[in-house]
């Protein structure tokens, strides 16, 4: 059994440990709340614009902007691979990182599949295996519309040029504070509308249908990146808040497990001292 300063070094570290992580919990969730209502109040938005550009792109050639949603033998992909900058997020990252070894080995095997890495976690360990074209981990530093337009438009005009086949988002989407589900959407080309009925929606365009969509379609693809880059914000704040919650929870429980020990090493070096004195005693009076 460790003697008694040990233990009260290790019960002292503990509770160093335990101000630290609740500290960071009440930080993420301070930041989830501002994240939350940024993704609840952007998703209908985003979801809606999708569904637009999904059931008009497909009447549209490709001089007026249907190059986007171009159906290509699919021989190179790049895959978008969103996780955070920092750790301390429990299964935040790795999670991200395991679906996407998956996704190339399982359906995109014997096809060139590079990344384009946005957080330094994915980026540091998949650049060991992948041929990472880019890293914008920064994009959190500043997460605007403005900035994630940019990374959007960059990707446009691979697959414009005939770079890439076809282009993929993998995600974290935020669920609540517990839960986040990954997600892998495809961002280019634009998925058709997956229906068993025809359904012919009425519309009147002004101006022109071409002239409406050529705006639309860009702005759409950056709206939905956009839309990705917020649910993994989220959802990093929500999985660091509950890692934090349990590390929090696990050292109280330990800090509790050695108090008990210490108090059992107490007593038995109190007892130990009344044995010896009680001993001493009898032998002086023998």
């Amino acid at each position: 059994m460790a003697n008694l300063k040990e233990i009260r070094n290790r019960i002292t570290s503990i509770g160093s440990t335990m101000k630290i992580t609740k500290a960071m919990k009440m930080v993420s969730a301070a930041k989830l709340k501002k994240a939350q209502d940024a993704i609840t109040a952007m998703r209908p938005y985003s979801n809606k614009l999708t569904e637009l550009l999904q059931n008009l792109s497909a009447t549209l050639d490709a001089d007026a902007g249907g190059v986007y949603s171009e159906q290509r033998n699919v021989s190179k992909v790049l895959m978008v691979v969103v996780t955070s900058n920092r750790g301390l997020c429990g299964g935040f990252n790795s999670n991200v990182i395991k679906e996407t070894k998956k996704v190339v080995a399982e359906k995109y095997q014997g096809k060139q599949v590079d990344l384009l890495s946005i957080g330094k976690k994915g980026n540091d360990i998949l650049s060991k295996d992948f041929t990472v074209i880019d890293n914008k981990s920064e994009i959190f530093d500043d997460l605007s519309f403005e900035n994630v337009a940019a990374i959007a438009e960059n990707l446009m005009e691979l697959f414009v040029a005939g770079s890439y086949d076809k282009i993929e988002v993998v995600y974290n989407s935020f669920k609540n504070a517990a839960t986040q589900l990954v997600q892998v959407e495809q961002f280019l080309p634009i998925k058709p509308v997956e229906t068993d009925v025809n359904v012919s929606a009425d519309y009147i365009f002004e101006p022109q249908k071409e002239e409406i969509i050529s705006a639309l379609i860009p702005k759409s693809l950056k709206t939905q990146l956009f839309k990705a880059l917020r649910d993994s914000f989220a959802s990093e704040h929500g999985a660091r808040m509950t890692a934090m919650h349990k590390a929090t929870d696990n050292a109280n429980s330990l800090r509790d497990e050695l108090l008990l020990t210490y108090n059992k090493a107490r007593q038995a070096a109190i007892t130990n001292e009344i044995l010896e004195i009680v001993g001493g005693a009898e032998a002086l009076n023998a």
